[in-house]
């Protein structure tokens, strides 16, 4: 039986895992800024804690794990699902909503990550699982400030790994494509309140065409959960995990174009360093 502790757990994706988790039998620490919301969802059960966690406030993480810690007393998969997007050109966003949405993607991550490690490391045991997204591989017009927002996920995420490791404790972060879930809904994918006229058949294309996407991805969210709780129960489990059709094809695409740079420019890149006569 694992613990596992799994923010923005009320709807979408945290929901369905936090679902799966506890049909496996396993314990629960499913956490929302609005509890009540977690209550409707899952019931009462002994096997799982609703608990109050707003990622962006100071104090909430630390009393949110120590509520877990109290109640099942470790901590064994963090999943960091806490999140929403924004829809707009880069030059259309913001500072306001940039920095509410790196205030939650990003740091509110990290603040959850850095109140459940302590005891992870002290049992030498743990995982976590940071859930970033197509767009923290390869970023899209539309989506930059959301894509800048996942593509600091990946980076944590790799370094992390590379810390914890000796220490016992997993990290991954995991790619989803699109998932038919309610990401698309005004609730969770915001649209940049400026909009310029040049952007129309970059940004603003993809500003019209979200709403005709909505509940119509290809990604089965059910399926993304059983990915996950398969994930937890690896022993090696990856640096990263991409999931869904989209998203494979995204990463070979972009494999792909680097190769091209990579052929077309190695020459100039290699030309940097100093020539052995030099040294």
């Amino acid at each position: 039986m694992k613990t596992w502790f799994i923010t923005g757990a009320s709807r979408g994706l945290g929901a369905e895992i936090a679902d799966r988790a506890l049909r496996a039998g396993d314990n629960v620490v499913a956490t929302a800024r609005d509890p009540s919301a977690l209550s409707s969802r899952f019931g009462e059960r002994a096997n799982l804690l609703a608990a109050r966690l707003d990622v962006t406030q100071p104090t909430e993480p630390n009393a949110a794990v120590q509520a877990a810690l109290g109640r099942f007393g470790a901590i064994d998969v963090l999943v960091n699902n806490a999140g929403h997007g924004l829809v707009g050109a880069v030059e259309e966003a913001s500072a306001a909503e940039i920095q509410q949405l790196f205030s939650v993607n990003v740091l509110g991550l990290l603040s959850v990550t850095r109140a459940v490690l302590p005891s992870m490391r002290a049992r030498r045991r743990g995982h976590v699982i940071n859930m970033s997204s197509i767009g923290g591989y390869r970023g899209a017009a539309g989506f930059g400030v959301y894509c800048a927002t996942k593509f600091a996920v990946e980076g944590l995420s790799e370094a992390m790994r590379a810390e914890l490791a000796p220490l016992g404790v997993h990290v991954t972060a995991v790619e989803p494509g699109y998932f038919r879930t309610d990401f698309l809904d005004p609730a969770s994918l915001r649209t940049s309140a400026s909009v310029i006229a040049d952007y129309a058949q970059t940004a603003g294309r993809v500003r019209a065409q979200v709403g005709d996407l909505n509940h119509q991805q290809p990604g089965d969210p059910a399926k993304l959960a059983e990915a996950i709780l398969h994930l937890a129960n690896v022993p090696e489990p990856p640096v990263r995990l991409p999931l869904g059709d989209d998203t494979v094809a995204a990463i070979s695409a972009k494999h792909a174009r680097d190769r091209e740079i990579l052929e077309t420019w190695g020459n100039l890149a290699l030309e940097t360093g100093h020539r052995q006569d030099e040294i």
